[in-house]
């Protein structure tokens, strides 16, 4: 009987999930590793047990590998971060987290949350397909409950999150980890407003500050993999420069944290130096 794997994201904002897993893959081997993902490796290997099938895949899959190193040392400390800030809601009193362009996250499965935890997944169906066939056949067992939303954050995903159980009169936890800089400024902005609207007092956002050359090496591969080699223009995305002051503006406080204050303990080489890079922490207001 022929071996038959997962339909894996090879073109498109989902393909940057697999990247991840790379990223996480890694850094789950390292002795001074800054968390431990035992699924990461299971989506990399089945991934790329899916590339070898399509022709041309196997040089797809060493630029996606490529690129992946290039991102490593910045990306897989955000990993750690965005860890710490979910300990840290949950340890305020947090019981409802949303992750909105989940991908291949492993949070509900991995972290020490407590049962009454309740983990919404929010990504595009062709990410689930690949990523939920392959934590069944683990048998992974969430440490909480764990909703899969499979939708488009550009669609109604206000409703299916609703649907779900989840609860807009109890503060939430919002996780971002980069799909708003895939989306349209028109789109993002969209979201923000909808998980404003669906955040009782005390939840928590974070929107990220940071500076991309879009013409070095690391972020031009990027492109190539993620919308082709055509060279496409890419629409104007994410929430632009004046995320803190509509934040503000709609019932957010607000506080700038800097990328190399947070990184300092993690003993990584990946400071900045420079004191715009960071992250807006938003708790909503009563």
């Amino acid at each position: 009987m022929t071996e038959t794997h997962p339909k894996v994201p090879m073109a498109g904002v989902a393909l940057t999930a697999i990247g991840v897993a790379v990223i996480r893959a890694k850094e789950s081997v390292r002795t001074d590793r800054l968390y431990d993902d035992p699924f990461a490796q299971l989506f990399v290997d089945a991934a790329r047990d899916a590339y070898r099938e399509v022709e041309g895949g196997l040089e797809r899959w060493a630029r996606l590998e490529e690129v992946a190193d290039m991102f490593f040392e910045g990306r897989t400390v955000g990993v750690r971060l965005v860890d710490d800030r979910v300990a840290e809601a949950v340890e305020q009193g947090i019981r409802q987290i949303v992750l909105i362009g989940a991908g291949l996250d492993t949070r509900a499965f991995r972290l020490a949350l407590p049962a009454d935890i309740r983990v919404f997944e929010i990504d595009l169906p062709e990410l689930f397909a690949f990523k939920e066939p392959i934590l069944a056949a683990a048998h992974a067992k969430p440490r909480c409950d764990r909703a899969v939303l499979a939708i488009d954050l550009r669609e109604d995903w206000a409703k299916l999150l609703r649907e779900h159980g989840f609860r807009p009169d109890l503060p939430t936890h919002w996780v971002d980890e980069g799909v708003l800089g895939y989306l349209t400024h028109e789109h993002a902005l969209h979201v923000v407003t909808t998980l404003t609207e669906l955040s009782a007092p005390g939840s928590r956002f974070g929107v990220s500050r940071f500076a991309v050359d879009e013409d070095a090496r690391p972020y031009a591969e990027l492109e190539r993999l993620v919308r082709g080699d055509e060279g496409a223009d890419r629409p104007r995305t994410d929430l632009g420069a004046d995320a803190r002051t509509w934040l503000d503006e709609h019932g957010w406080h607000t506080e700038f944290h800097s990328w190399d204050d947070m990184v300092a303990a993690l003993d990584r080489p990946v400071a900045s130096g420079d004191p715009d890079i960071g992250v807006v922490m938003a708790v909503r207001e009563a």
